[in-house]
């Protein structure tokens, strides 16, 4: 009986196995190719879809993103030139732009962007400067005295010797509040505007606290009696080398505050902070 053989199957050898494919011959590159003799796509890939990695970035978006991605880009860019050209102002030597353009230059730059490091400026700082207030109270029986003037400085000086981890209140806390008032009150000129009145606010409360903590020639502390508060500056240019020929004035120079009435929001504000926080 004659064996029925199907047209396409496979020749099957001796031992079992299928005899190996012959692979598939490229047609000439000159020869047409048929759709339907084309080598079928990826089951991913769409026919005519770009290889993969091509037309990335934003050109691969969608027009409406875009869009979206150009002008962030021009938002992001421009917000830098104008951070950066404030910031040079802010760092710079006087000169006309910072004269006319100063106090534009000082919203943007305070507080989050403030730049004070003056170790490569062109005029480092050659002075020590320590803060001093004196109080005026009153006595058990009823009479007003002024005390005389309290180095705060001097405390914060103290506190940060032989201490090998003082803390940034110490070291910052008085220096920074005066320098934030001192800016904002140009000496010889008139003071107005919310920074000059909250830097003002800001002094009382943080001499309040200092003086909570110290007592009078009577025993009691400063603090609750206390009823006005100066302060003072006082600028001690430090001593040129003993090598050095360059002449400097010896002499301090003082910078008096003018007289603050102290209020019950001063004492609540200053009654309410944590000791703990400020001695840290």
């Amino acid at each position: 009986m004659d064996a029925y053989v199907e047209k396409d199957a496979v020749e099957v050898t001796d031992d079992g196995h299928r005899p190996p494919e012959d692979p598939p011959v490229a047609p000439p590159e000159d020869s047409p190719v048929s759709p339907a003799e084309a080598p079928p796509t990826a089951p991913h890939e769409a026919p005519g879809a770009p290889a993969e990695g091509a037309g990335a970035g934003i050109m691969a978006l969608s027009l409406p993103y875009q869009v979206v991605v150009a002008v962030a880009l021009a938002v992001a860019v421009v917000f830098t030139c104008v951070h950066l050209a404030m910031v040079f102002l802010h760092v710079a030597p006087s000169n006309t732009l910072t004269k006319r353009h100063g106090e534009a230059v000082g919203d943007w730059i305070y507080p989050e962007f403030e730049q004070n490091w003056k170790l490569f400026a062109p005029n480092p700082l050659q002075t020590n400067i320590s803060v001093e207030v004196r109080a005026e109270t009153v006595t058990a029986d009823g009479s007003s005295r002024t005390t005389g003037w309290i180095d705060l400085t001097a405390q914060d000086i103290e506190a940060i010797r032989h201490n090998p981890m003082p803390s940034h209140v110490q070291q910052n806390q008085l220096r920074r509040a005066v320098d934030y008032y001192v800016n904002t009150h140009p000496e010889g000129q008139r003071a107005g505007g919310l920074r000059a009145t909250l830097a003002e606010q800001y002094m009382r409360r943080l001499v309040m606290l200092r003086l909570d903590a110290l007592e009078g020639p009577d025993g009691r502390a400063l603090g609750p009696e206390t009823r006005r508060i100066q302060l003072r500056t006082v600028s001690r240019p430090v001593p040129a080398a003993r090598w050095s020929t360059e002449k400097n004035r010896t002499t301090p120079g003082y910078r008096d505050f003018p007289w603050w009435n102290i209020t019950e929001v001063d004492r609540s504000a200053g009654a309410g902070t944590s000791r703990t926080e400020a001695g840290r």
